[in-house]
């Protein structure tokens, strides 16, 4: 009898080894999941129900969604403004970051490390301390209320983790593939843009995912930068909302904003989860 007290023990702890880490994958999976769940429930119920804590909708109601796209919110045009905004950043931080990261990584010039820590220090500044100057400037030069004063601040922030991002990705590709290119009678350009940027398309496209989803949820800069609803992002418009009478809290309303500004983000991300694992693991074994 005491020799199978071992054992049993053997298995107990067996056990444990294996449901604890599922445990720990549980906890964290609705930790993460539960604000959007909630974010969801509130959107479905009805006005009156707003600050109910049921756990489902009932009665079920889009009155939230229908109130949210209303005429004189300008939601809709809320999100094309940050889809131009967000594909503009998107876009112009490929293009830089690309060029830039693929020079670092591959030309010697004195200097080199020094200019990568400088880049990276940038990105930790504190983007609350950059909005007073960037205002002064942009009153100055007359920049409020437009694309530019949103698109600019946003590229600052988006381009130093691109860059570093891009730098180590081009940094694992062997320089073998251009030198073989150029045998073959590209140009470096032409080498760059027909070789190496396809098979750095898993990097490209995680950083392109990255830096469209901070683009999309900034609101610090595109609500200091703008005071015009025309011009205003989503984000800034659903802070804005005012209800029914003007003075009660639109609860449900942004509740609902919020699933509508989110599902981009998930959409996105459900669609090229494969190629965003591929980006972020790609280079970790050697």
């Amino acid at each position: 009898m005491a020799a199978d007290i071992p054992q049993v023990r053997a298995g107990e702890n067996a056990a444990l080894k294996r449901w604890l880490p599922l445990l720990g994958i549980v906890v964290i999976v609705l930790y993460c999941l539960a604000p959007f769940y909630w974010m969801v429930v509130s959107a479905f119920r009805r006005p009156s129900d707003q600050f109910s804590n049921a756990p489902l909708p009932l009665p079920f109601s889009i009155q939230n969604f229908k109130d949210v796209f209303a005429s004189g919110n300008g939601f809709g045009r809320g999100l094309l403004n940050s889809l131009i905004v967000a594909g503009s950043v998107t876009i112009l931080t490929l293009i830089i970051g690309m060029v830039a990261a693929y020079t670092l990584a591959r030309l010697d010039f004195k200097g080199k490390n020094l200019v990568l820590a400088i880049i990276i220090t940038t990105s930790m500044f504190p983007g609350i301390s950059l909005v007073v100057p960037l205002l002064k400037l942009f009153v100055d030069i007359k920049w409020i209320n437009t694309y530019q004063a949103m698109i600019v601040p946003s590229l600052s922030f988006a381009l130093p983790l691109a860059v570093w991002n891009l730098t180590a990705f081009f940094r694992q590709m062997p320089q073998e593939l251009e030198q073989a290119a150029m045998v073959d009678g590209c140009t470096p350009a032409q080498a760059f843009r027909k070789v190496i940027i396809p098979l750095a398309a898993p990097g490209v496209f995680t950083t392109a995912i990255i830096t469209f989803i901070a683009a999309w949820n900034e609101f610090m800069i595109a609500l200091s930068m703008t005071n015009k609803k025309s011009i205003q992002t989503a984000n800034v418009i659903v802070s804005q909302f005012t209800g029914a009478t003007g003075r009660d809290q639109p609860f449900g309303s942004q509740m609902a904003a919020g699933v509508v500004v989110t599902i981009p983000l998930v959409i996105a991300v459900l669609l090229f989860q494969r190629r965003i694992v591929a980006g972020l693991t790609a280079g970790g074994v050697k």
